[in-house]
């Protein structure tokens, strides 16, 4: 942050790229961005450091971050935490090794399964059929698994979940590194575990490997800024290496200062933050709860095993006694009622509350949802009670999406292998994954998300209506 303004202070003439010149090449952008966003998108010069080998600020920068989040090293990404995990897994996983992981990952993990040529033993998550949402890992099951692939390289865990649900992390660290095992974790959703008090245990404190925290979502930096963070036991040399192979070699210094800012506000006001952050989610449950059909879940579920812990932060609501999916509920609030929740996926809601909020906005959208059930609630009756398909992988994702495939319509396509991703986005945990059998369910699934209006992405036909599978 200060070598920008020191930068800005001096005026330094441009001949380098970005072509704007500090927003004078481009005014239309400038008036809409402002000139003083403009005036710091710069290019990487000796006073900024470089972010592929920083010796300098930015250095110094991630030596503050991994001290604020009690990790030996951290890294600043500019991709998005798609990228720290796809780091994540390159690092601990070379072409064959195996890797343990729970089914309901998002899609940055099947890519980076693509990309490594790493093999996948899925733990299948408990679910809750009432919910109609995947639950954390069982340790019993965790356990088994682990002990019948002692070969495995590395075993991957969600702290949280989208809906805020904790495996028991610390338990796992313990038995995974007994094997020789990297413990990696995707905490995308995970950022205030860090800062805030009363809230399950971070990667970090648990003693994992690693961590890919999302800044810009409860840590408030830029949207597409990560950190990526390390135990004392990986070769943060090595890392790098390997996060240079995809990162951009022109890093956008508006994502680092807003990483450098939200880190130091974070760590000097992280507690009242995030109790602020509870005591809005606890308050809106409580309203969400008297409104019939929906249910707010909470610490209520947890039952130390399928559910560890539970993050408070999370007001993911269910809305399957509605009769609404949802996604319809998710399309309602935004149409009607100018309100942008998180996501809606089949049978769920997630408001991402944040200190940016009020308890007007909390109270706004207490009584948008009371008027939804009053306008557009049904009966209950056709719903899918399910967030996700158990898939049987036949092939490594890689084989599947490099191999030989050929083009056919979706409805066609049971029993063969699937040659690319189909998901909803958000939340973004893929139906089919590369390599694994096309079932009538996963079929039914995709058919339910469509007629309830969710976004289907993943396959190269843009309406997912076909499908390439393995030849």
């Amino acid at each position: 942050m200060q070598a920008l303004q020191e930068l800005s202070r001096r005026r330094v003439v441009p001949f380098d790229v970005p072509g704007h010149k500090r927003g004078r090449g481009n005014p239309d952008l400038a008036a809409f961005l402002g000139e003083k966003a403009l005036s710091l998108d710069v290019n990487s010069m000796k006073p900024l450091d470089l972010l592929g080998n920083p010796v300098s600020v930015i250095k110094e920068a991630e030596e503050l971050a991994a001290a604020a989040f009690g990790a030996h090293h951290a890294f600043f990404m500019v991709g998005g935490t798609t990228s720290s995990v796809q780091a994540m897994i390159l690092a601990a996983c070379k072409a064959g090794d195996k890797i343990l992981l729970p089914r309901n990952v998002h899609k940055s993990v099947p890519t980076a399964l693509i990309l490594s040529g790493a093999v996948p033993h899925y733990i299948y998550p408990d679910t809750d059929k009432n919910l109609g949402i995947s639950l954390g890992m069982c340790f019993d099951d965790i356990k088994t698994a682990i002990e019948d692939n002692k070969d495995a390289k590395a075993i991957l865990l969600n702290n949280p979940t989208y809906y805020g649900i904790c495996s028991n992390l610390k338990g796992v660290v313990e038995l995974a590194h007994k094997y020789g095992m990297l413990v990696l974790v995707d905490e995308a959703h995970g950022t205030h575990f860090y800062f805030g008090d009363n809230l399950p245990i971070s990667a970090m404190a648990a003693g994992a490997d690693m961590a890919a925290v999302s800044m810009h979502k409860s840590g408030g930096s830029l949207t597409q800024s990560s950190i990526l963070l390390l135990g004392k036991d990986v070769d943060n040399g090595y890392m790098r290496q390997i996060i240079n192979l995809t990162q951009t070699t022109s890093a956008s210094y508006l994502l680092m200062v807003s990483l450098d800012i939200s880190r130091r506000n974070l760590a000097l006001h992280g507690k009242k933050i995030f109790k602020q952050v509870i005591d809005y989610a606890n308050y809106a449950r409580e309203e969400i709860n008297h409104i019939s059909g929906f249910y707010a879940f909470g610490k209520e579920l947890i039952n130390s095993s399928s559910i560890y812990d539970f993050d408070t932060t999370k007001l993911s609501v269910n809305t399957l006694k509605t009769g609404l999916a949802g996604i319809e509920v998710y399309d309602i609030l935004r149409d009607d009622y100018d309100i942008q929740i998180e996501f809606g996926d089949i049978g769920n809601i997630l408001a991402y509350i944040s200190v940016g909020d009020s308890k007007k906005d909390i109270e706004r959208l207490c009584s948008a949802l009371s008027e939804v059930v009053r306008i557009h609630g049904k009966p209950p009756k056709g719903m899918l009670n399910y967030e996700y398909t158990h898939p049987q992988l036949i092939i490594t994702p890689q084989a599947a999406f490099y191999g030989e495939k050929e083009l056919l319509d979706l409805k066609n396509s049971k029993g063969r292998i699937s040659g690319e991703l189909v998901l909803c986005y958000p939340p973004g945990i893929p139906v089919l994954a590369p390599g694994e059998l096309i079932t009538a369910e996963a079929l039914d699934y995709v058919e339910y998300a469509k007629e309830k209006g969710c976004s289907l992405s993943g396959t190269q036909d843009p309406n997912v209506e076909k499908i390439l599978v393995v030849k």
